[in-house]
């Protein structure tokens, strides 16, 4: 058996080890309680922006009440920005609850990425084993398609199983990063088909918390 020989058994037997491996992988628990510790507060005096201190009267966490839930595409790699805003939001709402969850996909996508895996086990049996599923199925003589894909099997189950793979990463990407203050839409990379930018970001979150009213005293001339 040669080195190409080597791969074409290889990498499909990688392949499906790896995806059996997360497939049974127990996703990691939750944290059982819901009391949420409000960062200590950073002192920033030479920040500007900050609404706490364009106010007077010691506001030293105008966050407190408040939550921001963004909703991402984990599968689109947007976990990173996710986290930046996060990171943003804490430093400039002292107390605020941010959450990070994903956002599925629609209904058919989610379906039919339940489909894809099922496709993909089915042609690598049907490859393997076709000699004795077929006259079960009632075909006394194997098709003349079956021939051609056992002709090459093993470049057949990897060819089967990469492009699975990638129309299920498809299936499973809904594109969105979605921003809620305090169960209020303020941001939508559906609708804008963009990234929202820091600034524009802590202006829509510190805009929704005045008009909340969480924040008792927080007037919108403040934000001039």
């Amino acid at each position: 058996m040669d080195r190409s020989q080597l791969l074409l058994v290889g990498l499909p037997l990688f392949l499906i080890i790896s995806d059996l491996f997360q497939l049974f992988t127990p996703p990691p628990q939750k944290p059982t309680s819901d009391h949420h510790q409000p960062p200590p507060v950073i002192q920033q005096p030479h920040t500007l922006e900050f609404p706490a201190q364009k106010i007077g009267g010691g506001i030293g966490a105008v966050g407190i009440g408040n939550t921001v839930t963004i909703d991402f595409c984990s599968s689109c790699s947007y976990r990173g920005t996710a986290v930046t805003m996060k990171n943003m939001l804490d430093s400039q709402f002292p107390g605020i609850h941010v959450v990070l969850a994903n956002y599925p996909p629609p209904l058919p996508k989610r379906l039919l990425g339940k489909v894809v895996p099922v496709f993909q086990f089915g042609v690598i049996g049907l490859v393997m084993a076709g000699e004795q599923i077929f006259p079960k199925l009632g075909y006394a003589v194997p098709p003349p398609w079956f021939y051609q894909l056992r002709a090459n099997r093993f470049g057949t189950m990897a060819t089967t199983w990469l492009l699975g793979n990638f129309f299920q990463s498809m299936l499973q990407s809904s594109g969105a990063f979605e921003v809620y203050c305090n169960g209020e839409l303020v941001f939508s990379k559906l609708k804008e088909n963009r990234f929202p930018g820091e600034l524009e970001l802590k202006d829509l979150v510190a805009r929704r918390i005045i008009n909340s009213g969480v924040v008792d005293g927080l007037g919108a001339s403040s934000w001039s």
